[in-house]
C-alpha cells in the first residue's frame, strides 16, 4: 500500500472526487507512509518542484487506481496502529496555526518564469506571481520572504498568497509609525499637480501642498520635480489612503532655535540683514533668519513709492533697521529709509527761495501739481502759479504726470515740510507795467470771454482781463442779464475805470464810451415839467410805467393816477397820458410822474431834483392843457365826491 501511495501518479494526480468523503485518517495514512519509504531519498536528492501553474480543474475523468474506504482503513503491513498515530501527530506538529489577512514568513521552494512557490508551513504550498516581487532577479530558492495570507483555501483548494499585499501592508505600517512618532521619511517628487506635488513615499503616492514645500513662497514648482527630499507626514487617513507630507515642517523645526535666539536679542534701532520673502501692495516681508519682519511701503524710501516693486525685488538681501518690536505678538516693524540721511536736513541750502530747479511731476490734483525735487522732497505748483496769461481750469492743461519741468522756489516751510513752487515766474509779469498800457480813463477794445449774472469779462490782452459790471453796460436799459446786449466773442469798446494791483483786477465800463443821455434828460424833464406825449409802457397794480422820451421811462404810482387804485382797468399799453414830473433822480436813474400833478397848477407835490434845483415851468397854458381839461377835471371831482 505504501508503494502505491508513493507512486508519481498518486503524487501528481489529485484525489478523485468519487471518493465519498476523504477523512483526516486517509490524509494521515498517505503522509505517514511517505516518510518511511522516501524520507532518506528526499534528504539526499530533493524532488523536482511542482509545476507552478494553477491546479487543473476536475473534469470528471478517473485517473489512476481508485481506493475504497475499506482499503484505506486497512491496517498497514509496514507499521501498526500506534506507529500510525505517532506519525500523524508528528506531521500535525509541523503545521502552524494561520489566520487569514496577516503577513506570514515563508521559504521560497522554487521559481519559474511566472510564479514563485512559497512554503509557509501549511499543508500545501502557495503560489505567488513573480511580478509581485519588486526585485524579482534577486529572489532564489531558499530565501525567506514575507507574504500576505489572503485565503487559506480558495474554491480550487489552493493557498492564496500575495507578495504585493504584504509589501503594501508593511509600507502602511511604516507610514503610520512615522506619522505617530513624527519621524523623517524620504520621498521622491514625481510630478506637479494643481495645488502642489505628488511624492512617492515607500511606493505610496502622497500629496505635498505648495505651501508646505518651503518657508518661502515657491515660484517655480517644476524645479522640484525629480528631486528626493526629506519630509514629515503631517496628515494620514488610512481609510481613504490619503497622505499629506511637509518639507516646510522640517525647516521650521531647524529655524525655531535660531528664531528664539534672534527674538531674545532684538531691540529697536538694531540693524539686521535679511532677505526679501514676499512683496505686497502695502509693504515687503523680510526674512531675518527664521523670523519675519514687515517693511512698510512708507518706510522704503523718503520719496514717493507707488509700489514696493519699484525699488525692491524678490530674494534680494539688504540691511534694515528695527523700528518697533512687539514682544507679545512677535511683530517686527522694519525700516529702510532710516538708514539714509533725511533730505530735509539741509533743505534751505539746497533750494534757496527764488532759485530755479527741475523736478518730476508725480501727482496732479484739481488745485495744482506736485513736483518731486528729490526723493523725500516734493513741492506744490498751485494752479494760480502756473501762468500769467492762460486761463487754466485744471493743471493737466499745462503739465502731465511723469513730466520733467523747470520751476521757481517761491517759499519753504520746514515745519510742515512744504515747498511752494511756481512756473509763471519763469516769464515776465505783464502786470508790472500795466498802468503804462492801461491808464485810468483810457479807451480800449476787448473781447467778451465770459458772461455772468453780474457782468462781462473782457480780455484786453492775453492774461489781462477786466470786468464790466452789468450797471456799466448801458445808460438807459435796466438789464437783468448781460446777454440782453452782448454775446460771448463780441468786441466791445471799454474805458478803464479802476485797477486793483493787489488782487490784479481791472474795472471796465462800456456805457462810459457813449454820451450820458441822463444829463440831457435832467434838463428836459426837470421836476415840474409837464408833457402830453407820455405813452403807457406797462401797467401793474402798483402803478403805470410811462415812456417820456426814447430811452427814458418814468413811473406813475397808483395814488398819482386819476383813477387811483383802478389803474389796471383804466390804462392799457400804448395809451397817451398827460403827466407832470414830480421827481428826477439822475444818479439812480429814477423818474416819478403824476397825472394829478399835471392838473395841479401850484405843483405842490413837485420834489426838488437831487443835485439840481427844481425848475417850475411858468407861463400860459399849452394847447394840450386847454383841450380836454374840463372833462378830466369833472372826472376828478366826481371821484372826490364819491370818496366823501
Amino acid at each position: 500500500m505504501s508503494e502505491e501511495l508513493n507512486t508519481p501518479e498518486a503524487e501528481e494526480t489529485p484525489v478523485a472526487p468519487v471518493v465519498e468523503e476523504p477523512t483526516a485518517e486517509v490524509e494521515a495514512a498517505e503522509v505517514a507512509e511517505a516518510p518511511v519509504a522516501e524520507a532518506p531519498a528526499a534528504e539526499e536528492a530533493p524532488k523536482a518542484p511542482r509545476t507552478p501553474s494553477a491546479p487543473a480543474r476536475y473534469d470528471g475523468a478517473v485517473a489512476g487506481k481508485v481506493y475504497t474506504l475499506a482499503e484505506l482503513n486497512e491496517a498497514s503491513e509496514d507499521y501498526d496502529e500506534r506507529t500510525y498515530h505517532d506519525f500523524v501527530k508528528m506531521y500535525e506538529g509541523t503545521l502552524s496555526a494561520f489566520t487569514e489577512k496577516e503577513i506570514i514568513t515563508g521559504r521560497v521552494v522554487s521559481i519559474d518564469e511566472k510564479y514563485v512557490i512559497v512554503d509557509i508551513g501549511f499543508k500545501s504550498e502557495g503560489i505567488v506571481p513573480l511580478n509581485e516581487f519588486r526585485d524579482s532577479d534577486s529572489v532564489k530558492p531558499g530565501d525567506t520572504v514575507e507574504v500576505f495570507l489572503d485565503r487559506v483555501e480558495d474554491r480550487d483548494g489552493q493557498l492564496v498568497l500575495s507578495r504585493r499585499k504584504a509589501d503594501t501592508l508593511r509600507v502602511w505600517q511604516k507610514i503610520e509609525t512615522a506619522h505617530n512618532d513624527g519621524s523623517v521619511v524620504e520621498g521622491f517628487i514625481k510630478r506637479r499637480i494643481k495645488g502642489g506635488m505628488v511624492v512617492d513615499v515607500f511606493g505610496i503616492d502622497a500629496f505635498l501642498p505648495g505651501s508646505q514645500i518651503d518657508v518661502r513662497p515657491v515660484r517655480d514648482f517644476d524645479a522640484y520635480v525629480g528631486k528626493t527630499m526629506e519630509f514629515r507626514i503631517v496628515k494620514l487617513n488610512m481609510t481613504s489612503e490619503n497622505i499629506v507630507v511637509s518639507h516646510r515642517a522640517l525647516i521650521e523645526t531647524d529655524l525655531e532655535s535660531q528664531r528664539e535666539e534672534i527674538l531674545a536679542s532684538m531691540e529697536p534701532g538694531q540693524v539686521l540683514e535679511g532677505q526679501v520673502k514676499n512683496i505686497t501692495d502695502f509693504g515687503v516681508f523680510i526674512d531675518l533668519g527664521g523670523v519675519d519682519g514687515l517693511l512698510h511701503i512708507t518706510d522704503l524710501s523718503w520719496g514717493r513709492v507707488e509700489h514696493p516693486s519699484e525699488i525692491i525685488r524678490l530674494d534680494q538681501r539688504l540691511n534694515v533697521v528695527v523700528l518697533e518690536f512687539d514682544q507679545e505678538r512677535k511683530r517686527i516693524s522694519l525700516g529702510l529709509k532710516q538708514l539714509q540721511p533725511h533730505p530735509w536736513d539741509d533743505i534751505d541750502g539746497k533750494y534757496p527761495e527764488g532759485s530755479r530747479v527741475q523736478g518730476k511731476v508725480v501727482s496732479i490734483a484739481d488745485y495744482g501739481a506736485f513736483v518731486e525735487l528729490e526723493k523725500g522732497v516734493e513741492g506744490l505748483i498751485h494752479i494760480s502759479e502756473m501762468s500769467w496769461t492762460q486761463h487754466i481750469k485744471h493743471p493737466s492743461q499745462l503739465v502731465e504726470k511723469g513730466q520733467i519741468i523747470e520751476c521757481v522756489v517761491l517759499n519753504i516751510n520746514k515745519g510742515d515740510k512744504k515747498v511752494s513752487l511756481g512756473v509763471k515766474q519763469l516769464e515776465n509779469d505783464p502786470w508790472k507795467a500795466i498802468l503804462e498800457r492801461y491808464a485810468i480813463g483810457s479807451r480800449h477794445k476787448g473781447v467778451v470771454r465770459n458772461l455772468t449774472n453780474f457782468g462781462v469779462f473782457i480780455e484786453l490782452e492775453p492774461g489781462i482781463d477786466g470786468l464790466v459790471h452789468i450797471s456799466d453796460l448801458s445808460w438807459q436799459d435796466k438789464l437783468t442779464h448781460p446777454n440782453e446786449v452782448v454775446n460771448k466773442g463780441d468786441v466791445l469798446d471799454v474805458v478803464i475805470l479802476s485797477i486793483d494791483f493787489e488782487n490784479r483786477r481791472i474795472s471796465l465800463g462800456h456805457k462810459q464810451t457813449q454820451e450820458n443821455p441822463w444829463e440831457k434828460f435832467a434838463t428836459e424833464f426837470a421836476p415840474g415839467t409837464k408833457t402830453e406825449t407820455a405813452t403807457v409802457a406797462k401797467v401793474t397794480d402798483k402803478g403805470v410805467s410811462v415812456k417820456l422820451a426814447p430811452g427814458l421811462e418814468a413811473f406813475m404810482p397808483a395814488k398819482e393816477a386819476l383813477f387811483g387804485d383802478a389803474v389796471s382797468a383804466n390804462y392799457k399799453e400804448g395809451q397817451v397820458v398827460n403827466v407832470a414830473v414830480i421827481d428826477f433822480d439822475e444818479q439812480n436813474h429814477n423818474v416819478t410822474v403824476s397825472e394829478k400833478a399835471f392838473l395841479d397848477e401850484d405843483l405842490k407835490k413837485v420834489k426838488k431834483s437831487k443835485g439840481k434845483k427844481a425848475e417850475v415851468v411858468d407861463g400860459a397854458p399849452t394847447l394840450g392843457e386847454m383841450s380836454g381839461l374840463a372833462d378830466l377835471r369833472a372826472k376828478l371831482l366826481e371821484q372826490e365826491k364819491g370818496g366823501n
